[in-house]
């Protein structure tokens, strides 16, 4: 039987929920469907789905079988897809990963115009300050600001931020500000990443780059909670410029130690790294690409 055909079949009973609303999902008979998946798992030596008279559910095997050929046969389709319709109506589900803060503030205010441009996307835009597995969370594009670990992804840089340490006017009041980086020492420090007591913060001088290990009260992995301790004279903060936003217009905000910070954070799209890559994954590159460099 032709793999291929095994491969729709397992695929369909999946995603229908059983075999008899696999068929009516693709006009073949109900046995044709159960010849196929029998087919597959003879080749394969497994037991792809756990079967009963009320339900059919997939094995741990046909799970972890059903997460790496779905995207391969996702592929082919959109292969298929690009040579029979003209490649300006993309079509499709992308999923976009952000940073919560970055997400909110830069990529969800853009949403609308891409999907304006490309009324056949449908976009499924994940935020998390934790960085996601692509493969295995099915991520299709994840936009990043800071560095990029990741060996098996292709990563565009699209723009730069550069770091800014604020605190509020009231902090300060009681505490004095710091006029060099090292005076940051006898500071509470709001510490990004969580479940950590201190963090090494870089900076520039005449002597060229040096880092400054800080401490507070307060860590996070959550930058919205790092601006709200800034905000509430808790403490000083380390920001990437634009997760900050509004923030730095407000009247209570100081930047400060501005001379002593050189470094610039870069803002990168990234997907992961396949021969073929989906039409909807480089129409939605491009617009971000063109798009975010003029909000940052």
């Amino acid at each position: 039987m032709d793999r291929f055909h095994e491969l729709n079949a397992f695929v369909a009973v999946v995603e229908a929920g059983g075999f008899s609303a696999a068929a009516r999902r693709t006009g073949d008979s109900q046995s044709v469907i159960s010849k196929a998946v029998g087919a597959l798992e003879r080749r394969l030596g497994v037991v792809l789905f756990n079967r009963s008279t009320r339900s059919v559910t997939l094995t741990d095997q046909g799970q972890r079988y059903y997460d790496r050929v779905k995207p391969l046969i996702d592929e082919m389709d959109e292969a298929d897809g690009e040579l029979t319709s003209s490649t300006l109506n993309v079509q499709g589900l992308i999923r976009i990963a952000a940073a919560s803060t970055f997400g909110r503030l830069h990529v969800l205010p853009l949403i609308p115009d891409l999907l304006s441009q490309n009324p056949g996307l449908q976009v499924d835009l994940v935020l998390s300050d934790s960085v996601r597995d692509m493969v295995e969370d099915r991520i299709d594009l994840a936009i990043r600001v800071g560095p990029v670990d990741e060996p098996d992804a292709v990563v565009r840089r699209v723009a730069g931020t550069p770091l800014v340490c604020v605190g509020s006017r009231r902090y300060f009041g009681q505490h004095g500000i710091p006029k060099t980086p090292v005076e940051l020492v006898d500071h509470n420090c709001l510490l990004y990443g969580g479940l950590t007591e201190s963090e090494n913060w870089p900076f520039v001088g005449p002597d060229g780059r040096f880092s400054v290990t800080v401490r507070g009260n307060l860590s996070s992995n959550s930058v919205e909670t790092i601006r709200a301790g800034v905000l509430a004279g808790v403490g000083i903060g380390l920001f990437a410029r634009v997760s900050l936003a509004d923030e730095l217009q407000h009247p209570d905000v100081i930047t400060i130690l501005d001379e002593f910070i050189g470094e610039v954070r870069d803002v990168s799209l990234i997907w992961p790294k396949r021969r073929f890559v989906p039409a909807r994954v480089r129409r939605a590159t491009d617009f971000f690409a063109a798009a975010l460099p003029l909000r940052i």
